[in-house]
């Protein structure tokens, strides 16, 4: 399990300074916190967390062990983008990996994503009425087959933020030392790649913009810590 967790919060900045963006508070605990928490409930044992920008305040909090969860960090010592981040953490990694996005929150079952066979499985989240995000188009057999950006949408599906990755996938592609993610592999290679997705509509919150972080404030404000 990979999670990233070394984003800067540019847009969060107004809300939530000096820390990065997955430490960004809760009602008295960083974001992380509840993601862990969601680990801990599926049996995740291991976590690799790709940390950068303040790196020390997360390893500060959640050292080695966090919830009963083996912690290890891939340090970026300058920022490689979310491909580069995920590839460096790979080699912590000896098998196949669960890569999360440490600013977003999507409560689903992550063992339906090892079922498709695929180099790359996204949970998909499908949305009403937005602009924030690009979409994903897939065909009957679940595979993606486009990638849309990001404009007005009336019903779409979006990336959540949670993949399941083959490791020989890095041998099968070409890629630079900083690279995108989403548009040096999932765009880029689509065609090349075996890239699916499973649809889950369940609770989803991204708090990369002031205001999910204070829908977040709301919506956490029950949960058991």
């Amino acid at each position: 399990m990979i999670i990233l967790a070394g984003g800067f919060g540019t847009r969060l900045s107004s809300v939530v300074k000096d820390v990065p963006k997955p430490m960004a508070p809760i009602h008295g605990k960083p974001f992380l916190h509840y993601i862990f928490r969601e680990l801990q409930q599926q049996q995740i044992q291991q976590v690799i967390l790709s940390v950068g920008y303040l790196n020390q305040v997360v390893q500060d909090y959640f050292g080695d062990n966090y919830l009963g969860i083996s912690i290890k960090y891939a340090v970026e010592y300058e920022p490689l983008g979310t491909g580069g981040g995920i590839r460096n953490a790979f080699q912590y990694v000896e098998d196949d990996a669960f890569v999360l996005n440490g600013d977003t929150f999507f409560d689903i079952e992550l063992a339906k994503l090892k079922a498709t066979g695929a180099d790359i499985t996204l949970a998909l989240k499908p949305m009403f009425q937005f602009d924030r995000y690009g979409t994903v188009e897939l065909n009957e057999e679940h595979r993606i087959v486009s990638f849309n950006e990001k404009q007005y949408c009336e019903h779409g599906l979006i990336n959540g933020g949670i993949y399941y990755f083959r490791k020989s996938l890095f041998e099968k592609i070409e890629t630079p030392e900083k690279f995108s993610f989403e548009k040096e592999v999932l765009e880029k290679h689509l065609s090349e790649l075996r890239i699916a997705g499973v649809v889950f509509d369940n609770y989803f919150i991204d708090i990369g913009i002031p205001e999910d972080y204070a829908r977040a404030q709301q919506d956490f404000q029950d949960v058991d810590l």
